[in-house]
């Protein structure tokens, strides 16, 4: 359980400590325009693929609904067929959607053009019922069935589709209008293949790309101030400053394959971020597989990194923390309730301690815990690490934070939202080892904001947990952190819930 074997091609790299320190420098300064622009798109997008998936549902619910509510008025619940007729109901309505998932009916273009899409639609619904009426001839049973209900089903069902589809449609056009339906996504590199790439790229029928800007590192004699009319915003240092402020979807890089090291220094810079990451391969001659391809519309993409945990395995995630959330908050109400008068009764100052640390992408957030220490020894940005008999800590404190009892708030952190579950441990803003922060120690550390941080993590149930004084010992919680997160899945989440408590018995690292 213990061999980490990091697929990341840059983890390996990115997790072995600096052999000489860095000069800290801040964060890049964005320039007036680039900054205007990120705050434009400060704002979260609907994803396509979300409203796709969300419109499966609403579909197959609607049509659930109306076969149920006619046998409801004119059987009658429980007089006839009890289970029959909701099953066969059941099975219809999922029957349709599959079909129409077939024939891409669910299909961003199909879910803009409703009208474009009746034909299908009546196809499918009408074999459906074609299948349902045959199936039942066979069973030799289609006389128990009302007729009635099977041709009122029908027409209210088709014409329920449509005016689905039709409501939809309006509803992603004005999404589109004002930004709230759309992919998002800036251009790595100028000239005259960024700008064949834009055209190609608008070009397209249905389009949802939104370009934001065009990033550069090359000055403005060999890399053009505005391409195809976007501005260059700034260089890829700059970007990274960017996709932090702006909620940006993909980036593509418009780099010829020939120019691998200028690719490769690009992308050992920006795989920190929690984006997709293209290389734009739409003037290249050299020719891939089709399944090597992502497209944007049939402009060819080589997808270099995906973004983690996105789209329903966000919702599933989230899904995850509120409801194991809630049920820690519910268990663990008497011990927090017990901590909470004991610490009370120890020392003078509030009962919560909020901790600014790192959270997704790099955003500041308050982390909730417990207060261990004597309130005017507090040390909101941990920049002194707590150590072995630390005189600032409190008797009912040592205690607390030797079991991890201090942490039980940050329950509460993963039902507001701003923590996960299960994530990279969140670490304090000054956090440091031999006083050097950790961003100095190992490359590629904010490749871990790429999800949200976790009230427990991999890198925790495998004992790299406690005081962090060397850089090794930085260096292998990065090394877990990425691991969980290439590998990420809700059984991976729920193997480590379930291990946290066990692992917990062993307090070595824990003062």
């Amino acid at each position: 359980m213990n061999d980490i074997e990091p697929k990341h091609p840059f983890t390996a790299e990115a997790t072995r400590p600096s052999s000489k320190p860095r000069e800290r420098r801040g964060p890049p300064v964005l320039g007036p325009v680039a900054r205007q622009v990120a705050q434009q798109y400060r704002r979260d997008t609907m994803s396509p693929v979300m409203v796709s998936g969300v419109m499966r549902l609403v579909e197959f619910a609607v049509l659930l609904v109306a076969g149920l509510a006619i046998y409801a008025v004119h059987v009658g619940v429980g007089t006839h067929l009890s289970w029959e007729y909701p099953l066969v109901i059941a099975g219809v309505s999922l029957l349709s959607v599959i079909m129409l998932e077939f024939s891409d009916s669910y299909q961003m273009p199909a879910l803009r053009s409703p009208f474009s899409q009746m034909r299908p639609i009546m196809l499918v619904w009408s074999g459906t019922f074609a299948l349902l009426t045959m199936m039942l001839f066979f069973l030799k049973i289609s006389a128990e069935f009302s007729r009635l209900w099977l041709g009122a089903w029908y027409v209210s069902g088709l014409a329920l589709m449509f005016v689905l589809r039709v409501t939809v449609a309006q509803a992603i056009r004005r999404w589109a209008r004002n930004g709230r339906i759309e992919r998002r996504a800036v251009i790595v590199g100028g000239g005259k293949r960024a700008e064949t790439l834009i055209r190609s790229i608008e070009q397209q029928p249905y389009n949802d790309i939104r370009i934001c800007g065009i990033f550069d590192d090359r000055d403005d004699t060999r890399s053009p101030p505005v391409v195809a009319g976007y501005p260059k915003l700034g260089n890829v240092d700059e970007l990274i400053e960017f996709a932090r402020i702006a909620r940006i979807d993909m980036m593509i890089v418009s780099l010829p394959l020939t120019a691998e090291a200028r690719v490769l220094a690009m992308l050992r810079k920006l795989w920190v971020l929690p984006i997709d990451i293209r290389l734009s391969a739409h003037s290249n001659h050299l020719r891939f597989r089709p399944r090597a391809y992502s497209y944007i519309g049939s402009v060819p993409m080589l997808d270099i990194f995906d973004r983690p945990i996105n789209d329903w395995d966000l919702v599933a995630k989230r899904a995850f923390d509120i409801v194991f959330s809630l049920i820690g908050i519910v268990v663990f109400a008497p011990v927090m309730l017990a901590t909470a008068i004991a610490i009370k009764l120890d020392s003078e100052g509030p009962i919560i301690f909020k901790q600014k640390r790192y959270g997704f992408n790099n955003e500041i957030i308050d982390v909730y815990k417990f207060r261990s220490m004597y309130a005017d020894q507090s040390d909101p940005t941990a920049r002194k690490a707590v150590r072995k008999n630390d005189p600032r800590v409190t008797r009912v404190g040592r205690f607390i934070r030797k079991t991890s009892i201090d942490e039980l708030p940050q329950f509460f952190n993963a039902l507001i939202g701003n923590l996960s579950l299960i994530g990279p441990r969140p670490h304090a803003l000054a956090a440091s080892a031999h006083n050097r922060l950790f961003d100095e120690v190992v490359d590629g550390y904010f490749a871990r904001h790429r999800v949200k941080p976790g009230v427990t993590g991999w890198a925790q149930i495998n004992g790299w947990r406690g005081e962090v004084d060397t850089d090794e010992k930085i260096r292998k919680r990065i090394e877990y952190d990425l691991y969980y997160i290439e590998n990420w899945s809700l059984w991976f989440d729920l193997k480590i819930l379930l291990l946290t408590p066990i692992r917990l018995l062993d307090t070595r690292n824990a003062y």
